[in-house]
């Protein structure tokens, strides 16, 4: 009897082990069933500086997420709405989990890809001596190279991971499984234009988002593309300055010499700013950045490869703000955008412009209060002799001054940084522990910035970035793209968040 019950006991045993679903071929076959979905949703122009096309955005995700059982509801704002999709759990006393994606993307030139149209998403591979060439859509069917790419405006920044997110969430149903928690989801349509509503709407709807923690689906991993998570990233701020010259553009030879040019004093304006090494020259720019010994170890045991990643960058050496790659990003920085006077090119032309303009984004940490940066980098041009405005000079100010500078700025949102051992940290690591059969890296700080900061000073949620798609995807810029191993990788890393027990 004995010796029956230990074989029973063994085959039950058995039984379970050959009965729990294998993580690799659930990923890739819900990944595979929702490639179809996933083009359907790139179709969608999703510029928000468009309103008629983000409504198309919010009516397909209202029709998709309710097909995965959530009910949807508008947050009303001033512009676009924010969407909150919501699924229960049946598990009494659950906790609740607050999910962050974005639907709306960067601006497109269609003139700058290598394709029809940044909207009808394809699949391509890289061929050598060819670079990327397309291949059928209909490739995705059969077996899956890794290194294929589906390029598309947002396919990975970031309706990539929203489509992750469904296809996991299709893979729990596959699996009969209720969720261990209720789960809310909050999809934002403007976070490119910095989610201007954003701080005011969770204050308006605070009760709607309660939740004791928060995970972001958005950005890329660790440059290494291992398993990753980011438990900080940085706030961002705009200031955009113009500085200007004659009223009217002038002829080079008849005024050169003699009439002042605005694109060589912005020119020395900005040069100003840094020194040749890349660090801020503005007294006071990186006050309050101090280290501890807790926070050096924590930025030390992310394996960063600083030759591969100045390889990848193509640069021979790096700014020298700070002495690693880690240590450079919790630092608040100046980054010149983009500038603008006069043409270029076939267009050239010899003109005295009448203005220049150079467009600044400056990446705020939780140590730097925002308007103080703004108010250093004002008034360091005031000390260069300018008159600094918020509009347009009059003619009396022109003939008045000799050096004028329009100066506008902008705070989209802060800095928001959680702790490794964190409630929401452990879970997460365990999460993707269980998923990878190792412990994901952990970033303090990520470079990039999203719009988090007013779920956690608002309403008290701490907040980790569970990122998914391939580094090297172009994001922000002509040909994005999504390599296929990061998305059925991403479906995977999801739905063993979707398993895990927050408590």
């Amino acid at each position: 009897m004995k010796n029956t019950t230990c074989l029973i006991f063994c085959m039950f045993l058995s039984f379970c082990a050959v009965a729990q679903p294998d993580p690799d071929a659930l990923a890739l076959r819900h990944a595979r069933a929702t490639f179809d979905e996933f083009k359907e949703m790139l179709a969608l122009a999703n510029d928000a500086h468009y309103p008629e096309d983000i409504e198309k955005n919010v009516q397909w995700c209202e029709a998709a997420f309710p097909r995965r059982e959530f009910t949807t509801q508008r947050l009303a704002t001033a512009t676009a709405p924010l969407l909150l999709a919501e699924r229960k759990s049946r598990r009494s006393g659950a906790p609740t989990v607050l999910a962050y994606l974005q639907m709306d993307g960067q601006p497109v030139d269609p003139s700058f890809w290598h394709q029809e149209s940044p909207w009808k998403a394809v699949l391509k591979k890289q061929v050598p001596g060819e670079g990327w060439v397309e291949i059928p859509w209909e490739s995705l069917r059969g077996e899956l190279n890794p290194e294929w790419r589906i390029f598309a405006r947002a396919a990975s920044d970031a309706k990539g991971p929203v489509m992750m997110f469904l296809a996991a969430m299709d893979a729990l149903a596959s699996l009969g499984e209720d969720l261990p928690y209720h789960l809310k989801v909050i999809i934002d349509f403007e976070e490119e234009l910095g989610s201007p509503q954003l701080p005011k709407a969770v204050e308006t709807y605070r009760r709607e988002l309660a939740a004791e923690a928060l995970v972001i689906f958005d950005g890329p991993p660790h440059i290494s593309n291992e398993p990753t998570l980011s438990f900080g990233a940085r706030g961002i701020a705009d200031v955009t300055l113009t500085v200007f010259g004659p009223t009217f553009l002038q002829h080079s030879g008849h005024y050169g010499n003699y009439c002042p040019n605005p694109a060589l004093r912005l020119a020395q304006l900005l040069a100003g700013m840094k020194d040749e090494h890349g660090r801020v020259t503005i007294p006071g720019f990186y006050d309050g950045i101090v280290f501890d010994e807790k926070t050096k170890a924590e930025m030390a045991q992310v394996p960063d490869d600083e030759q591969f990643i100045r390889s990848k960058l193509g640069v021979a050496t790096a700014d020298r703000v700070a002495g690693t790659y880690q240590e450079a990003l919790q630092y608040p920085s100046l980054n010149i955008r983009g500038m603008a006077s006069g043409w270029v090119g076939e267009e050239v032309r010899t003109i005295i412009p009448a203005t220049a303009t150079a467009e600044i984004d400056v990446r705020l940490v939780m140590e730097s209060d925002p308007e103080r940066l703004i108010g250093l980098i004002r008034k360091y041009i005031e000390d260069q002799g300018y008159v600094v405005l918020d509009r347009q000079p009059d003619s009396r100010e022109r003939l008045s001054h000799d050096k004028i500078c329009r100066f506008d700025y902008s705070v989209s949102y802060k800095a928001f940084r959680t702790e490794f051992d964190s409630e929401t940290g452990i879970w997460l690591t365990k999460a993707l522990t269980k998923a990878f059969g190792k412990a994901p890296l952990k970033i303090r700080t990520a470079g990039g910035s999203i719009p988090i900061s007013p779920f956690v000073t608002t309403l008290g949620i701490p907040a980790v970035a569970v990122p998914t798609v391939n580094p090297d995807n172009n994001q922000h810029s002509p040909n994005e793209n999504i390599r296929i191993g990061n998305y059925v990788d991403g479906v995977k890393t999801i739905l063993a968040v979707l398993r895990e027990p927050l408590k």
